[in-house]
């Protein structure tokens, strides 16, 4: 097993370097690991005369690796201009592309990634205004694109001064680092995916039955298609509002 981790960040001993080698320690106890810097390297777009020999060497090392751990900072609410670089650089090389421009995951598809930020802004700011959300949706957008599987995202907040990490955080890590070198060659959820839409939907029916309940101790619901309205009415906004946050507000923000 082999876990490759890319730095994209202006410091090399900064929280996001930390957070990443911390990663990367937790890995090392059962597989090979590697740290590109990726301000080591001239990143620049191929001619199309001429492939891009640093971004070649990089890519190499990416069809060897089993897992890739992305650790850039969070900058002005986005993805850092070290990492953004790397993935506009890289982004003809992560998949092919059909006829009609539509990427087709490939040499990549099937290898594992775990994602790392970090900002400013403390937890609870995070958690309303999301001001982590650029960075990883960037990062998920391009791995995903070449049919990378998601294993798991990690946030350090309220960085502004910090110069170590801490224990808690580097124990973590450590801990992701374990588990991502455990994954299989490929992940087959779709028993885990059913068994979760139907405890989701139990919960919403409870919660939408009790609220029903509280309606009709206010407003008779002695008609059947009064009772049924409510229900597909509260139930909907239930779901809605679950949907959204999986697919809006998902990541990870503490």
């Amino acid at each position: 097993m082999y876990v490759l981790g890319l730095l994209g960040s202006q410091r090399p001993d900064g929280v996001t370097a930390q957070t990443l080698k911390a990663v990367l320690k937790g890995a090392a106890k059962t597989a090979k690991v590697e740290l590109i810097n990726l301000n080591d390297y001239v990143i620049l777009p191929d001619q199309p005369s001429q492939h891009n020999s640093d971004l070649d060497l990089i890519e190499n090392k990416l069809l060897k690796a089993d897992v890739w751990v992305l650790a850039a900072p969070t900058y002005l609410g986005g993805l850092s201009g070290v990492m953004k670089n790397f993935l506009d650089c890289m982004r003809n090389r992560i998949a092919r592309f059909n006829a009609v421009g539509e990427a087709v995951p490939d040499r990549f598809k099937n290898k594992h990634y775990v994602t790392v930020t970090n900002c400013y802004v403390g937890s609870v700011e995070n958690m309303v205004t999301g001001m982590t959300d650029a960075a990883f949706k960037t990062m998920d957008k391009f791995l995903t694109m070449g049919g990378l599987i998601k294993i798991r995202e990690i946030v350090v907040t309220k960085t502004f001064g910090m110069s170590q990490l801490s224990a808690k955080k580097q124990s973590e890590c450590e801990r992701v680092g374990q588990k991502a070198v455990q994954r299989k060659e490929r992940d087959d959820n779709t028993m885990k995916r059913y068994v979760e839409l139907f405890l989701m939907i139990a919960v919403m029916a409870l919660i939408t039955m009790g609220i029903e309940a509280g309606i009709g101790q206010l407003i008779p619901l002695q008609n059947f298609w009064a009772y049924y309205g409510v229900f597909v009415i509260v139930f909907y906004v239930l779901l809605a509002s679950i949907l959204h946050f999986f697919t809006v507000v998902k990541h990870r923000r503490h």
